[in-house]
């Protein structure tokens, strides 16, 4: 052998690598694309490693806002959460070391898979287990901890063994008997009902689900990120009904939809006491949670919609569209929309919600993403702001949690941004959700993000306060102790904020103002943008079937 290849083999055998380049290549051999963070020592190096293979880093105001934001690009992608930790140094594990705690069995509660590898050599094997572990099955986050000391420690890059990317999550189907027993029972239903949930547009069931309810002539409801799934605009959404459909309903079949307080635990009296429900998902531990169904379908919800589907091609059947159920719904979603358009309509200042979220629909482009939270703005706005594609819709979700908001968008341009140039992404904020993430508009300005955020603001959480009401309240006493705790400061210019970064920001009271402004950042796709819609301080609903489900005595 020539001793120039003597000599490259010994080179090789004596190379090193540190733990922070392990980390970065095993998330690149598992098709890790982004990366979003807040750095500090020890983890910036795992950042800088990472950039060196490709992978995206976007460095976040807070954690709490990195964590929305890759959680976000997991749902867009179908690549789930991993969070990596950076913990204490090993030697001083019990001796009170810098931030020392006990993160893995914390995670362990929270996560579907919490480790810290026991060398440098295992983290291949630890990473290919987290990721595979966040796609299969119910899709969910993991979490690896890195000991300080990894970081930098470095070891013979012939002792690493990189775990080749995980396959693609296992496509299961239903029980044949349990599939024609449910299509038996659809077929027997008076009132109908399908409810299409964010499990169906994660799976990407969005096709086999729409033929469904076409076949069939099927009434369906979308639950919040569901929406999308089959066009809001479709003639069998029966959004603008929903009460009345959840509560008449006889059979009423979930797709990726859990009972929980969203649906309003599938109990009376907001349904029937009786009702039959087929549920359809992929997690057997979801499987009659607070109602005993009819029927499960326990499998990946494209495959068992397209079992569904293959019922009902064997032996064609279609609910009738002139029924008294579907005139019942048809009647109430008139009367709803004429309910909703006439307080759109209203010409008084200041704005109320519905007169904002009508203008606002009015521009949206169809395939735009929406991202929305808040109380009454993410309430209000769901029903008045159209989503015609799956996986375009983000908000609070099941934890309704607020300050998910501006990650989630920074998420959806992102994405946007790598595979569907030119898409806008539209930030729909309350202005107490807003707070919460306030400082991510200088990460948007920092990646040069075209997103549009929309802050509709009330003056307060719920409701507030007018300016001159305000000023009053102040005369008499300390504001501790006399402004309503639900109130924040009158007239806040969120849109300077904006401005502050480079972005632009607009100021608007009226809907002439709120149009121009809306077609203006619509126009401009170089800089993100912010409007601050002033509206009523006692601005709310119009009137509801059912209280909300959490009573109060304000």
């Amino acid at each position: 052998m020539p001793e120039s290849n003597l000599a490259e083999r010994s080179d090789r055998s004596e190379e090193q690598v540190s733990g922070a380049k392990v980390i970065a290549q095993a998330l690149k051999t598992q098709n890790v694309e982004y990366m979003f963070g807040v750095v500090g020592i020890p983890v910036t190096e795992i950042a800088i490693a990472a950039q060196e293979l490709g992978i995206r880093y976007i460095g976040m105001r807070n954690e709490q806002a990195a964590c929305y934001a890759a959680s976000a690009v997991g749902y867009l992608t179908g690549r789930p959460l991993i969070v990596i930790g950076g913990s204490s140094e090993r030697n001083q594990e019990t001796m009170g070391a810098f931030q020392e705690f006990p993160q893995v069995e914390a995670c362990r509660l929270y996560s579907k898979f919490s480790v810290r590898p026991s060398s440098i050599e295992a983290i291949p094997t630890v990473i290919e287990k987290a990721v595979r572990s966040s796609i299969y099955g119910r899709p969910g986050a993991c979490y690896v901890d890195i000991p300080a000391d990894f970081v930098t420690l470095q070891v013979n890059v012939n002792s690493i063994k990189y775990k080749e990317c995980c396959m693609p999550p296992p496509v299961s189907m239903a029980e044949t008997s349990a599939v024609c027993m449910a299509a038996s029972i659809i077929r027997n239903a008076k009132q109908p009902l399908l409810i299409i949930g964010k499990g169906a547009a994660y799976a990407h069931a969005e096709e086999s689900i729409r033929k469904l309810v076409e076949q069939c002539k099927l009434p369906f409801l979308p639950t919040p990120m569901g929406k999308g799934v089959v066009p809001d605009n479709h003639p069998n959404c029966v959004s603008a009904a929903r009460s009345r459909a959840l509560q008449f309903a006889d059979v009423i079949v979930l797709f990726g939809a859990r009972l929980n307080w969203i649906l309003h635990f599938g109990l009376p009296p907001r349904y029937q006491p009786d009702v039959k429900f087929i549920q359809v998902d992929i997690c057997a531990e979801e499987l009659g949670n607070n109602v005993r169904p009819a029927v499960t379908l326990l499998g990946d919800i494209n495959a068992v919609t397209k079992q569904l589907l293959e019922q009902f091609d064997k032996a064609p059947w279609q609910y009738p569209p002139e029924s008294k159920w579907w005139n019942t719904l048809r009647e109430k979603m008139k009367s709803n929309d004429a309910a909703s358009k006439e307080l759109a309509s209203k010409k008084s200042l200041p704005m109320n919600y519905y007169t904002v979220f009508y203008h606002i629909q009015e521009q949206l482009p169809r395939d735009c993403f929406v991202v929305s939270e808040g109380a009454n703005t993410m309430d209000i706005g769901r029903t008045v702001l159209q989503n015609y594609l799956p996986r375009h819709r983000l908000d609070a979700g099941t934890f309704g949690t607020m300050g998910v908001g501006l990650g989630f968008a920074i998420a959806a341009a992102l994405v946007a941004k790598d595979r569907n140039p030119g898409k806008r992404v539209i930030c729909v904020e309350g202005d107490s959700a807003f707070g919460f993430s306030g400082m991510e508009v200088e990460t948007m300005c920092r990646y040069n993000l075209p997103i549009i955020l929309l802050v509709v603001n009330n003056n307060g959480i719920y409701h507030g306060v007018d300016k001159d009401s305000w000023k009053e309240m102040l005369k008499c006493q300390d504001a501790s102790t006399v402004a309503p705790p639900m109130c924040l400061l009158p007239d806040s210019h969120y849109e300077q904020v904006m401005a502050a970064f480079g972005g632009k920001g607009y100021f608007v009271q009226t809907p002439e103002e709120l149009q121009k402004s809306l077609r203006q950042t619509l126009e401009d796709t170089t800089k993100p943008s912010l409007i601050n819609i002033m509206i009523e301080p006692q601005g709310t609903r119009k009137a509801q079937d059912f209280h909300w489900l959490t009573r109060s005595n304000m």
